[in-house]
């Protein structure tokens, strides 16, 4: 039956589900009394939604509270064991491999190091990618002993743009790490041995990061918030809706130096050339740094706060006058950010930027309401994110979750990959209901 607004009764149905599911997954546990104003559903709508939900295993009994002479009423709320999703995070030193339950507490893990393939190269070899992710999403559904059938769908994230063509499969631009067009999603439903009909999600590493810390972050209940992801390269993601899709920004390769350092996209004066923790270890290098033989990406990095901030005696001048600079140019970035964009929030993740953020973000704000329009500056805050270094395999995860919850909690094939995600569907839209 077709409605007047052109919304079937299935369509009714599914949107009813669909904002119970959110209510209680976000302000839950909650009685079926307060699921009514909070949701603007009738009485009846949402005894009948909640007893099919029930029924599915999808939400369950989380005790009671006292009302106001009457009964206790029962607390509901989503139930744990009613989905599992994987998150992974392609990263630039590692690949991650988390399994989470619909409430998105992990169930198992797996890394993967990563280099680039060849010295110097730059490059990342996509079959080596690959094979992680095959391995890792087998290992996890091995150690949870989970079937893959259980998966309600694997959410990547990856460094560089995505790009969701017409007749489905992610493609990933990814200059950076050698990556022409890469047709991921088809090389990854080749390799790992999961049902045709999981679905995967595949967004930039910054957009699953930003969506993860404004889920359940330091960004939650921000009216907009940028995301920046602070690693190997520098990357951001802009919200405007709490639960809403952010937009990935290659703001690493946002110009800070006309003819500067060469970058790794190749183009010169690049936020990047200056701020990745791999350009900040070369700096200290052509300073006369002797970053520790040997060592991978993240120690190094350590090393050389170690070396700037000792705790006992004189500071290497040289490792010092590196993050000194550093700041100064993050802060010049975080000011184009404020001026654009006028956000509410600020945040700082990824594992460089957790590793050096407390130590220096002072004088990156400082620095950035310097460069920044007084008036844009002067509302924003600046900070930390709060997930850690999890941040991407979680947000990642909230992916195939997000879309599961917008069809309403229903098992059925998301649309071709070039439609806009289901999950785009405001806060206020849901509310005006």
């Amino acid at each position: 039956m077709t409605r007047p607004n052109g919304r079937t009764v299935r369509d009714l149905r599914r949107e009813n589900r669909t904002a119970v599911l959110r209510r209680l997954y976000f302000d839950g546990p909650m009685s079926r009394f307060s699921l009514g104003p909070a949701t603007g559903l009738s009485s009846g709508s949402i005894s009948n939604v909640v007893a099919e939900l029930v029924a599915e295993g999808l939400v369950e009994e989380a005790g009671s509270v006292d009302s106001a002479g009457g009964r206790p009423r029962i607390l509901l709320r989503v139930a744990p064991a009613g989905g599992r999703m994987i998150g992974v995070d392609i990263g630039e030193t590692r690949v991650r491999i988390e399994l989470f339950d619909l409430t998105l507490t992990e169930l198992a893990r797996a890394e993967r190091p990563l280099a680039p393939s060849g010295t110097g190269s730059g490059r990342y070899d996509v079959r080596v990618v690959v094979g992680h992710v095959r391995e890792g999403i087998a290992e996890v559904l091995r150690e949870a002993d989970v079937p893959a059938g259980a998966l309600l769908g694997v959410g990547v994230g990856v460094p560089g743009i995505v790009e969701h063509p017409e007749g489905g499969g992610a493609v990933v631009h990814g200059q950076t790490i050698g990556w022409d067009a890469v047709p991921l999603e088809r090389l990854l439903r080749e390799a790992v041995d999961l049902p045709a009909e999981v679905p995967y999600r595949i967004e930039n590493g910054a957009q699953t990061l930003g969506q993860a810390e404004t889920w359940f972050g330091a960004g939650r209940d921000a009216a907009s918030a940028v995301v920046v992801l602070f690693g190997s390269g520098v990357g951001a993601c802009v919200t405007t809706d709490p639960l809403g899709p952010g937009r990935a920004l290659e703001w690493g390769h946002l110009k800070v130096r006309v003819r500067g350092r060469r970058c790794r996209c190749g183009a010169r004066g690049c936020l990047e050339a200056y701020a990745g923790a791999g350009a900040l270890l070369e700096r200290w290098r052509e300073a006369g740094g002797e970053p520790p033989a040997g060592a991978d990406e993240e120690t190094a990095l350590a090393a050389l706060l170690t070396a700037a901030y000792p705790s006992e005696g004189a500071p290497d001048p040289a490792a010092l006058a590196v993050l000194e600079e550093t700041a100064e140019y993050l802060g010049a970035g975080f000011a184009d950010l404020v001026n654009l964009f006028q956000p509410e929030r600020i945040l700082v993740g990824g594992w460089a930027g957790l590793l050096l953020g407390a130590r220096f973000l002072a004088s990156v704000e400082e620095h950035a309401r310097a460069y920044a329009l007084a008036y844009p500056a002067a509302r924003v805050t600046i900070g930390m994110g709060m997930l850690g270094p999890e941040a991407v395999t979680v947000g990642a995860a909230i992916l195939p979750l997000a879309d599961f919850f917008a069809r309403g909690g229903r098992h059925e094939s998301p649309g071709p990959a070039g439609e806009p995600p289901a999950w785009a569907e405001t806060v206020r839209e849901r509310a005006a209901r």
